[in-house]
C-alpha cells in the first residue's frame, strides 16, 4: 500500500507527464510518419503507438522550461519555437522525439534478445511482424533519431555537441547490455561493477535526456554537467527500483512472472548484496525455467533476501541516488518545472507497475 504522500506525488507527476504526453504524441506523428515501405514504418510505430509514459520527453521539456524560467500551462507553450538562452527559436520537440526514438529502438532490440512476447500490453515487434523486420525497425529508429535531432534549429556547434552526446550514449547502452549479459556467467560481480553497468545500460539515456536540452538551449558547461549528473543518478535509481519491483510486485501487475530476473540468473544490486551476506543466490529457486517457478518459491526466496537485508540495501541505495540527483538541480532557477523534476526523481523510486 502506498502512503498518502506517495499517492499525492504520483498524482502530481502523472499530471505533468499526461499534460505533455499528447504534445509528444502529436510530434511523433509529425516526425515519424508511416510512409513507404509501409510495413517497415508500421513496425517502427508499433510500440510508439502502443503507449508509454513519455517520461524522458517530459523530463527534456521540463529542463528547458526550468532553464527559461517559464511557468505556464504546457498547452500554451510553443515547443517548436521555444526561446533559447539568447531569445532565438529552438525546436524542443525534435529533441524530445529523438530521445523517445532511441528509447524505443532499445526496447525492440531488448525484446529480440530476450525473446519476450509482450511489450506495453501488445505483442513485441518481432512477434507482431518478424525478427528481420523488428531489427530493421530498431535500426531505423536509431538512425532517424539523429536525423530528427538535426532539426532542432539550434546553432550548428550546439547541434554537433548534442549529437556527440547522443552517439556516445548509444555506444554506452550497447556496452552496458553486453556487460549485463556477461554478468550472468559470473558469481564474483561487485556492487560497484553493477552500478557501472546500469549507468551504461539505463542511466546514460536519462543523462542524455537532461544534458541535450541544456546544450541546445545554450546553457553553460557547468549547468550542462550538473543536469547530466541528475539524469545519471535518477537513471540508476530507476533501474534499482526495477530490480526491487521484479521481486515485490505480484505477477499480474508486473505483466510477467515475478522474480524472473532471479530465475534467469540476472545480477542485480539485491543478489550481489545477498552473496556478500553468504546467501547462495543460485539455489534460491529450484529452477531456471521462468514458466516452471512457483509463487511459493519466489515468496521463500524474497523472504531470504529480506532476512539478509538485501532489499532494504537496494532501497537505501536508490534513495541515496535520488537525493544526490536532486542536489544537482540547484543550478536551475527555483520554479515549478524544477519542483516537478524533483518530484519525478522521487516518483522513480516510489512508483509501482
Amino acid at each position: 500500500m502506498k502512503d498518502a504522500s506517495a499517492e499525492i506525488l504520483e498524482a502530481q507527476v502523472q499530471s505533468a507527464v499526461e499534460q505533455r504526453r499528447e504534445i509528444v504524441n502529436a510530434a511523433i506523428g509529425e516526425e515519424l510518419p508511416v510512409e513507404d515501405p509501409e510495413r517497415l514504418y508500421e513496425a517502427v510505430r508499433h510500440l510508439l503507438d502502443a503507449g508509454g509514459k513519455r517520461l524522458r520527453p517530459t523530463v527534456l521539456m521540463l529542463i528547458v522550461e526550468a532553464l527559461a524560467d517559464v511557468d505556464a500551462d504546457p498547452t500554451d507553450i510553443d515547443y517548436r519555437n521555444f526561446p533559447d538562452a539568447h531569445g532565438e527559436p529552438l525546436d524542443v520537440m525534435s529533441a524530445a522525439v529523438s530521445l523517445e526514438a532511441i528509447q524505443t529502438f532499445t526496447l525492440i532490440h531488448d525484446d529480440i534478445m530476450d525473446q519476450d512476447d509482450l511489450r506495453r500490453g501488445v505483442p513485441a515487434v518481432h512477434r507482431a511482424y518478424d525478427t528481420e523486420t523488428a531489427i530493421l525497425a530498431g535500426d531505423t529508429l536509431y538512425s532517424k533519431a539523429f536525423e530528427i535531432l538535426i532539426e532542432a534549429d539550434a546553432p550548428a556547434d550546439r547541434v554537433v555537441e548534442a549529437m556527440d552526446v547522443l552517439a556516445t550514449t548509444c555506444t554506452d547502452i550497447c556496452e552496458g547490455q553486453a556487460l549485463d549479459m556477461a554478468f550472468e556467467e559470473r558469481t564474483d560481480v561487485l556492487p560497484d561493477e553493477y552500478l557501472e553497468m546500469i549507468e551504461d545500460k539505463t542511466a546514460v539515456l536519462y543523462g542524455a535526456t537532461t544534458a541535450i536540452p541544456a546544450i541546445l538551449f545554450g546553457a553553460d558547461d557547468e549547468t550542462v554537467e550538473e543536469l547530466y549528473q541528475y539524469g545519471i543518478d535518477v537513471g540508476r535509481a530507476f533501474q534499482i527500483q526495477d530490480d526491487i519491483l521484479d521481486l515485490t510486485v505480484p505477477s499480474e501487475e508486473l505483466g510477467k512472472q515475478r522474480g524472473s530476473d532471479l530465475v534467469e540468473g540476472k545480477q542485480t544490486i539485491i543478489t550481489l548484496h545477498a552473496r556478500e551476506q553468504g546467501v547462495d543466490v543460485d539455489e534460491l529457486v529450484g529452477t531456471d525455467d521462468v514458466d516452471a517457478v512457483t509463487e511459493a518459491e519466489i515468496d521463500e526466496a524474497v523472504a531470504r533476501l529480506e532476512d539478509a537485508g538485501s532489499i532494504d540495501y537496494a532501497k537505501d541505495k536508490a534513495n541515496e541516488l535520488v537525493t544526490s540527483g536532486k542536489d544537482h538541480l540547484s543550478v536551475l532557477p527555483d520554479n515549478e518545472a524544477r519542483d516537478l523534476l524533483e518530484g519525478i526523481a522521487d516518483y522513480l523510486i516510489e512508483r509501482g507497475y
